[in-house]
């Protein structure tokens, strides 16, 4: 291992990499290579941290079906408008084109028919903005181009607005819910939402580097929370993974027959289920 990662890193000028893997609720390897902060000296470890960025959404997942276990949520509920999870909460109706007619599900499955992930991601630009002013903004001035349901377009936004589903529904912040209603089930206690500055680094996380000339540190992280936000250890990935499996050891913190439904694919999209 230690000779692909060195091969990896060298490849790709990676300061640090870590690497877990585990079986049958047990972690049979963790080891971590090159440096937490390149400039501190600081080795990097198995404990440490690193943005996992769209890894964020299956947790959302396993939350928003947490809530669906418990006869909260449904997936046909509708999110935006009168009548809908989250009502009109944000930018008011009348709205555009097919938005009151979005489901969690079109939501979870990435079929909202709005939003993809391209060069007008919403959740990519204008990090000035609050998560309410852009969800505000992206409903006024992005509407739906296709019926929801019909295509899949792989939408960041998407699950930012799973994120206020789930705090809506719950009557928590997000990042709570999750910690206590999904990853302290998982055995995990330190995966948080990462901040956006290098002042704003959390404890036990990595530094970060640019390639290309890149700022690691423009993206609003704090914004994507619930489609990008989660900052992790590998080992508490494989923790985590590990208890959504289906398989019998560990045991699960959903029942079989959700995490079936979870992981069946939609019919626009054979390779992804919903998370």
């Amino acid at each position: 291992m230690a000779e692909l990662a060195a091969a990896f890193m060298q490849q790709y000028a990676v300061p640090g990499f870590s690497v877990a893997i585990g079986r049958s609720g047990r972690l049979l390897y963790q080891e971590a290579f090159g440096w937490a902060d390149r400039e501190a000296g600081e080795a990097a470890t198995t404990a440490h941290m690193f943005r996992v960025c769209s890894i964020s959404k299956p947790i959302t997942s396993v939350a928003v079906f947490t809530l669906v276990e418990q006869g909260r949520l449904r997936l046909e509920d509708k999110v935006l408008g009168p009548g809908g999870v989250l009502g009109i909460d944000y930018e008011k109706p009348p709205y555009e084109d097919h938005l009151p007619e979005i489901t969690i599900e079109h939501l979870l499955t990435h079929t909202s028919g709005a939003w993809p992930n391209n060069s007008v991601d919403p959740m990519l630009d204008r990090p000035d903005l609050t998560q309410a002013e852009l969800i505000d903004a992206t409903l006024r001035y992005q509407a739906p181009v296709t019926r929801p349901g019909s295509v899949f377009a792989y939408s960041n936004f998407g699950y930012c607005l799973l994120g206020r589903v789930i705090e809506k529904i719950a009557g928590w912040p997000y990042a709570e819910f999750v910690r206590e209603s999904v990853l302290s089930r998982c055995g995990i206690s330190a995966m948080t939402i990462g901040g956006n500055t290098p002042e704003e680094r959390r404890h036990g996380e990595v530094k970060y580097y640019g390639q290309n000339g890149g700022d690691p540190y423009r993206a609003n992280v704090k914004r994507l929370d619930s489609c990008g936000g989660w900052l992790a250890c590998p080992g508490d990935l494989v923790r985590f993974a590990m208890h959504v499996s289906g398989f019998p050891e560990p045991a699960n913190i959903l029942k079989p027959e959700t995490i079936v439904r979870m992981t069946t694919a939609s019919a626009q999209k054979a390779t992804y289920a919903k998370g």
